[in-house]
This record gives C-alpha cells, sequence and structure tokens, in this order.
C-alpha cells in the first residue's frame, strides 16, 4: 500500500528510506528532505510515527512480507539510491530478525540489481563481523554477506550504541536508569563507544553525495569508550541530579528482568531489557572511529561534548522519570482490571448481587455482576497484549465512566462509603490517561 502526496522529483533525487520510523530512519528521512531529495518512506503501518515523518511519499508493508525480489519491485520505479535502516532487537509476536535483518533485505538488494539501483547503504550493527552471539548479530550478518556478494555500490554502517537528543530502546534505557536512586552494577557489561545520532546522519549524507566511496565498511563509533555506568552517571550529571551509589544486583533477580522482557515481547512490547541485549553487551561495541573520519572527513563528538551543547530541558526530566515507570504503570493498572474481574466473579460475587438487587436490578443482579466481571478480564488482557493496548484503555474510560453514572443513579449512598468506591473512579480515570498518553514507544 502507498499514500502520500507531493509532485515527484526527477529519478535522480529519488531515495528509499527502509525502516522509516525508527530512531535513525526518521532522522535521515528530515535531513534528506532538508538537502532536496524525494523521500520514500517504508514503514510498517501508518500510525503516528508514519504521519510524524512527513516523507513525500508512504509505503506501507510488514517486512515480514517482503522476503521475494517480486514483493520489492513494484516498489522501486524510479529509486536511485536506498537506505535501509530496519532492525529489531529480538524474535516476538510483531518482530522476526530472519525476515528484517536477512531475508527481506537480501531480496531487497536482489531487486535493486535486477531493476538497476547501484546505491546502497546498509545500517547492520558493530561487532556483527566478529561473530554472532544471538540470533539478532547472527542474522545481522546474513544481510552483510548477501551485500557483500551483489554487484552493487554498497555501504555498511556498523553503528556502535546510537545516542542523541531523541531517544529509543537502548539509547533510551541510559535516561532511564539516570533518575534511579541507585544504579544496579552490570559486571558483564563491556565497554560502549556511544555514538551521536546526528553524526551518524551526516555519514549518510555524505556517502550519498557524488564520488563516495562504495564497497566498504565502516565502523562508526565514538571517540571514548565508555563502562555502561559511566553513561547513565554522564547522563545523570547533565540531567541535573546528584552521583549514586552503586548496588551489586543478584544475578538471579537479573536474569528475572530479562525473562520478563522476553515475556513482554511476546505480549507485543519491545522492552530494552531482554536476553539478547544481556548477550550482546557482554562484547561491547567499542570500535576505531579512524577509518570513519578518513573516508567522511567527519569527527565523532563524544558523549561529554554532545551533552554540553544541549542543556536539559524539563522535558528530558520527564521522560527520564515516566520511562521506568511505564511498564510499572501498565502492569498495575492491568492487574486492577484483573483483580477486580476476578473478585466479582468469584468470592465478591454475592456482595456485589446485593448491592445490585439493592439498587432495583432485582433478577438481573446476578447476570450483570457476570457481565461486568468478564469486561473487566477482557479490559484487563486487553491492556497486557500490546496490539489491543490502546482500545483497552479506550474500553477502560467507557466502563469506568459507566459504572460512575450507573453506581450514582443505583446506589448514590456510596458516595459517602467510607471506602469511597465511586470517589475512587477519579483517580482510576486519571491513571487511565496517564497510561494513554505515555503509551508510543517512538
Amino acid at each position: 500500500m502507498s499514500t502520500g502526496g507531493g509532485v515527484e522529483a526527477p529519478s535522480k533525487n529519488k531515495i528509499l528510506v527502509v525502516g522509516a520510523t525508527g530512531l535513525l530512519g526518521s532522522a535521515i528521512v528530515a535531513r534528506l528532505q532538508t538537502e532536496g531529495w524525494f523521500v520514500v518512506a517504508l514503514v510498517r503501518s501508518e500510525g503516528r510515527e508514519a504521519l510524524r515523518l512527513k516523507a513525500d511519499r508512504l509505503i506501507t508493508q510488514d517486512l515480514r512480507n517482503m522476503q521475494s525480489a517480486q514483493a520489492w519491485e513494484a516498489h522501486l520505479h524510479g529509486i536511485t539510491a536506498v537506505i535501509n535502516c530496519a532492525g529489531t532487537l529480538q524474535d516476538s509476536v510483531r518482530d522476526s530478525t530472519q525476515a528484517v535483518h536477512g531475508a527481506a533485505p537480501s531480496a531487497l538488494f536482489d531487486a535493486c540489481e535486477r531493476q538497476g539501483i547501484r546505491r546502497i547503504i546498509h545500517f547492520s550493527a558493530m561487532g556483527v563481523d566478529q561473530g554472532g552471539l544471538t540470533t539478532f548479530s547472527r542474522t545481522k550478518a546474513v544481510a552483510e554477506v548477501a551485500l557483500e556478494r551483489s554487484s552493487l555500490d554498497w555501504i555498511i554502517l556498523r553503528p556502535s550504541v546510537v545516542v542523541g537528543r531523541a531517544a529509543y530502546g537502548g539509547s533510551a534505557l541510559f535516561r532511564g536508569l539516570a533518575m534511579l536512586p541507585w544504579l544496579p552494577h552490570l559486571p558483564e557489561a563491556k565497554p560502549i563507544s556511544v555514538v551521536q545520532l546526528d553524526d551518524v546522519v551526516e555519514t549518510v549524507v555524505c556517502c550519498l553525495a557524488p564520488g563516495a566511496p562504495s564497497r566498504i565498511a565502516l565502523d562508526l563509533a565514538g571517540p571514548q569508550p565508555l563502562e555502561f555506568v559511566e553513561i547513565v552517571a554522564k547522563y545523570r550529571a547533565w540531567l541535573g541530579w546528584r552521583p549514586v551509589r552503586l548496588i551489586r544486583s543478584p544475578g538471579i533477580l537479573m536474569s528475572l528482568l530479562y525473562r520478563l522482557g522476553d515475556v513482554a515481547g511476546w505480549l507485543g512490547w519491545r522492552p530494552a531489557v531482554r536476553t539478547t541485549a544481556r548477550r550482546e553487551i557482554t562484547r561491547g561495541a567499542v570500535g576505531d572511529p579512524s577509518m570513519w573520519t578518513q573516508v567522511t572527513g567527519i569527527v565523532p563528538q563524544s558523549l561529554d561534548q554532545a551533552l554540553a551543547r544541549e542543556p536539559a530541558s524539563v522535558q528530558e526530566h520527564w521522560f527520564a522519570n515516566l520511562l521506568l515507570l511505564k511498564p510499572l504503570v501498565v502492569v498495575s493498572f492491568s492487574l486492577f482490571w484483573l483483580i477486580t474481574a476476578f473478585t466479582s466473579l468469584g468470592p465478591g460475587y454475592g456482595y456485589g448481587v446485593a448491592l445490585l438487587q439493592e439498587g432495583g436490578a432485582g433478577a438481573l443482579s446476578g447476570p450483570l455482576v457476570i457481565a461486568g466481571g468478564l469486561a473487566d478480564l477482557l479490559i484487563g488482557l486487553g491492556i497486557l497484549w500490546r496490539p489491543t493496548t490502546r482500545y483497552a484503555l479506550w474500553a477502560g474510560v467507557a466502563v469506568t465512566v459507566f459504572y460512575g453514572f450507573a453506581g450514582t443513579a443505583m446506589l448514590p449512598r456510596l458516595w459517602a462509603d467510607p471506602l469511597a468506591p465511586l470517589l475512587k473512579i477519579l483517580p482510576v480515570m486519571a491513571l487511565n490517561f496517564v497510561a494513554l498518553a505515555i503509551l508510543e514507544e517512538r
């Protein structure tokens, strides 16, 4: 499916960006438009992330359905350069590393050869060429091999952890951890040469320039290898908070957190803390930027330089404080509805029937309690399942409003009840809207 506006530019100015709503892709789309390119953005869905891109044309496709050259060819008419930014951390109900990293890019490269599209800029990951620790890195290597075997004018970019004003996934995690009153020590984590998003985007512009080198792989690494805790400490200082003490977290607790992240992934969420991340951080992400500078002339910024240029705003404080509270809000709100359901359908059933009979529901009291319990159950499960979370939250708003009006009409005395069952509707509604406000992932 394709959408979008604007008069298409001559083919020499048309570029396809795959994975355009990601941290890298969205920044690259914005920069290329300022450079005068006609940008075709391939996105998974036409959600808010896609609408914010303001690309000249949108192509809506799931890469799991783009594993053959024929699937790509219909979208490559007039394209003269392709930038592949697509990536996913780990297999889940919404993501397939084999498709996103291996099969779909390989099919894209094949289609580009057939269509005569020469210039390919492909984002991989640092350390992929040193062997695959996880399915993430092994599937990334598959695309690199396919590209290197092609006749295309390719450039492979292997960034370290990318950070910038925008943040998502691992880069956002640094900010979230910075707000903790203590910091868990991760002895298995190796140093990281974080690289600035602006420098990565500038590299893409350089690679698109006439006469830019081809058939070369570049490690995009910052100039300063840092321990994981050092990076968090720098963000904490940037946010204006005092240093915190390190604590050694029990290995079993950290294993549980990573496993819970995996469970969240299979529920459709994309947490940064998953078992793939745990294994990848044991390798670290340190590289030598000298070749990068030699080829492009770009001298990468250090984290200190980048943070010093942009003082933290109140919005940064909000983001850092809310990032780790988000899963707590979602899980606690889901449990609220689930426990309410089990109570209504179990030990509280008789009490609920008695209240409805007092309010005049008569013979309908039992069925109404059951219907309410089932509605609560569906809302609680819907909040946990990421594809339906937003709908479930809005359903929760509607049901809460209904309970408020029905309770007021049938049993107004409940407003004076010491346990305040109707008065508690107000904070429940407030928490519901908070959950809706922080639901977006990027």
